[in-house]
C-alpha cells in the first residue's frame, strides 16, 4: 500500500498563494516537473512530484505571495536539485552547506514564494549523520 492510500497516514500539506493559477500550473508542471493533473480549477491547484505535495490557492494580494514558503527536506534533494539546474530553472540559489549544519538550495516560483530544500549532509563514509541541532533561529 502506498503512503498515499494509508488511512491512518496524518500529513502536512503546504498550501501557497498564487496571483494566476495557469502561470502557475505552467511553471510547477512544464518547468519543475510536477504532477499538475490530478486537481486544477480557476483557483485551486494540487501539484504532486514523488512525496512532495503542494497545493495552490487563488489571490490577488502579492504580499502573500513575497511572505510565503515552504520547506522540503530528505535524501532525494540531491537529485530535485540536479533535475532543477539542468532545466535551468531561474532563481535557483547555490547547493551548499549553510552555518546551520543542513545542505541546502532554495528557489523562487514567479510569483514569489520561496521553496527551500534541504537535507541532514552525508558523511564521508555515506551514512546520514545526525540531525543538526534546533537553536531556535531562523535564518
Amino acid at each position: 500500500m502506498s503512503a498515499i492510500d494509508d488511512e491512518m497516514r496524518v500529513e502536512v500539506i503546504p498550501t501557497l498563494p498564487s496571483l494566476d493559477m495557469a502561470v502557475t500550473r505552467q511553471f510547477y508542471g512544464d518547468v519543475l516537473g510536477f504532477n499538475v493533473d490530478i486537481h486544477a480549477t480557476d483557483n485551486y491547484l494540487i501539484a504532486r512530484k514523488g512525496e512532495i505535495e503542494v497545493h495552490f490557492w487563488l489571490t490577488d494580494n502579492e504580499e502573500l505571495c513575497r511572505t510565503t514558503s515552504i520547506y522540503v527536506r530528505g535524501g532525494g534533494v540531491d537529485g530535485l536539485y540536479t533535475e532543477f539546474a539542468a532545466a535551468g530553472v531561474s532563481d535557483l540559489g547555490a547547493y551548499e552547506l549553510k552555518p546551520w549544519g543542513m545542505k541546502e538550495f532554495h528557489l523562487l516560483d514567479p510569483h514569489g514564494n520561496l521553496l527551500r530544500f534541504g537535507r541532514i549532509p552525508a558523511e564521508e563514509s555515506g551514512s546520514e549523520s545526525a540531525a543538526p541541532e534546533d537553536t531556535g533561529q531562523v535564518d
